[in-house]
């Protein structure tokens, strides 16, 4: 398993447009429309990554938990699905109904969203405030696959928790560690 760190996108960062189709739903959707009123999460996933698939029925956890507290969530895949057919669009529809996302999972097949948000790695997550600037990037929490720590999301929680509750963020922000994105030649 390849580990690759986040790139850590400097905290102010606006949160760069996008609007991209729903593998789902099939509509095309923008941050503007998933945004929420107290924060907003961003995400890049994929079908096939173990560290992704360690983590996410936490992350279909704290979506379920925290949208009724007005965050918006958005998952991105942006693998080169030439050589990673398994996080292809039609297996992205698949995945999604089979964990339960209760959100929507985007397909960026240029590669210009995660370019735009300097993403490295799967997962990789970033929490706007509600202007949309980036006050959170980073990991879930301290758990791996196979390090033996428990998921408990802790690290987006308590982002999201001091937004919600316009409290300062002093926690060191970790980069998240998961496979690499798998761009394109």
């Amino acid at each position: 398993m390849a580990r690759t760190p986040s790139n850590m996108l400097p905290l102010g960062t606006k949160a760069p447009y996008f609007n991209l189709q729903d593998t789902v739903s099939g509509d095309i959707l923008d941050i503007n429309t998933l945004k929420g009123n107290q924060a907003t999460v961003v995400m890049f996933i994929c079908n096939h990554c173990p560290f992704v698939i360690h983590v996410n029925s936490e992350i279909v956890s704290i979506a379920n938990t925290y949208k009724a507290k007005g965050v918006g969530f958005v998952a991105i895949s942006s693998n080169d699905v030439t050589n990673y057919p398994q996080d292809a669009p039609e297996h992205m529809k698949i995945h999604a109904k089979k964990e339960h996302y209760p959100f929507p999972y985007l397909y960026d097949e240029t590669q210009d969203i995660a370019k735009a948000y300097d993403a490295a790695c799967t997962p990789d997550f970033y929490v706007f405030n509600k202007q949309l600037e980036l006050s959170y990037r980073g990991q879930l929490d301290d758990s791996r696959p196979q390090n033996g720590i428990p998921v408990t999301g802790e690290d987006l929680r308590h982002a999201l928790d001091c937004l919600i509750t316009e409290k300062e963020n002093t926690k060191p922000q970790k980069p998240s560690i998961g496979c690499n994105i798998k761009w394109k030649e």
